[in-house]
């Protein structure tokens, strides 16, 4: 039993300049595991195997992802991290930083 995703991410989180893991970001096609609906957004635990040849993620909590097409890779801080949790995805994300750091000038 697997989740199948598109429009993924690899994101690989940050706490300054040291990588604390990668998590899987993207949108559900089909689940089923019955956890996700068809086009909610899926944020996985920690990443612990990526199986390029079959284009599986499996991630610590022992789920696996099944990704269609090309996907991404995108870091962010662990301060953004929670929006990732939250729903926002990596390109909201980097719009957000853009903005604010333009308001603070």
């Amino acid at each position: 039993m697997n989740t199948i995703v598109k429009n993924w991410h690899i994101v690989s989180v940050f706490g300054g300049d040291a990588l604390i893991g990668k998590v899987l970001w993207g949108i559900c096609v089909d689940d089923m595991t019955y956890r996700f609906a068809t086009d909610d957004y899926i944020s996985t635990s920690k990443i612990v195997e990526i199986l390029p040849q079959n284009q599986l993620i499996k991630t610590a909590s022992g789920n696996l992802y099944q990704v269609l097409g090309e996907g991404q890779k995108t870091h962010m801080q662990l301060k953004d991290f929670e929006l990732l949790r939250i729903g926002f995805s990596p390109e909201q994300i980097q719009a957000l930083n853009r903005s604010s750091s333009l308001l603070a000038h």
